[in-house]
């Protein structure tokens, strides 16, 4: 491909496509010149290294996804709610597995603050948050039932991905039901007490 029409958005959304088809590993400044027919310096005017373009895929990744669940959640709650986040995180992490993987990403000391700032992520922070306070949860509790559901959802979507559920049960069947046991850890939920002022 000719290097005229190169821009940041189509490095990029290459590498992404280059992560569901290769791997997130796969994804190098090298691999996308190929792709494009450029040099790699041809690149470093679009992207300032490979830890630049894995995050820049991260936060692609993370505005797809969380689209998606905002679709699916709109104008539920509850276990509704519930329900439908659940199945649009787990189609989406099945559906693009480069991508998905590249949300996982531990993002480096110094960007740590522009990836927090991003709209992506603050837009998961609102739609999760307003998931959760339908369930009568404020803070500390709050933070306490993302890092559960986060490390539920991704335990369950990285292992059916990677062929780790071998029992005979049907893999969706165990998915609604710890689904279906996270509404009852919601609902039940042991609230700390806050401290008097």
């Amino acid at each position: 491909m000719p290097r005229v029409g190169l821009t940041t958005d189509r490095v990029v959304a290459a590498a992404a496509d280059l992560a569901d088809e290769a791997g997130f590993e796969a994804v190098t400044v090298s691999a996308l010149a190929r792709h494009f027919g450029v040099r790699d310096a041809s690149l470093y005017t679009h992207v300032r290294g490979l830890q630049d373009l894995r995050v820049r895929v991260a936060l692609l990744a993370g505005g797809e996804l969380i689209d998606e669940i905002a679709q699916a959640v709109a104008g539920r709650a509850g276990k509704e709610a519930l329900v439908a986040f659940a199945g649009a995180y787990r189609a989406y992490a099945l559906r693009h597995p480069g991508r998905y993987a590249a949300t996982q990403i531990r993002v480096d000391e110094s960007l740590v603050a522009t990836v927090a700032d991003s709209p992506a992520m603050r837009r998961t922070a609102e739609i999760t948050h307003g998931m959760l306070r339908a369930y009568g949860l404020g803070e500390p509790d709050l933070t306490d039932a993302v890092c559960l559901l986060r490390s539920t959802f991704h335990g369950y979507c990285a292992l059916e991905a990677g062929g780790g559920f071998g029992a005979p049960r049907d893999v969706r069947a165990s998915w609604d039901k710890a689904v279906d046991a996270l509404h009852v850890a919601l609902e039940n939920w042991p609230r700390e007490e806050r401290a008097a002022g």
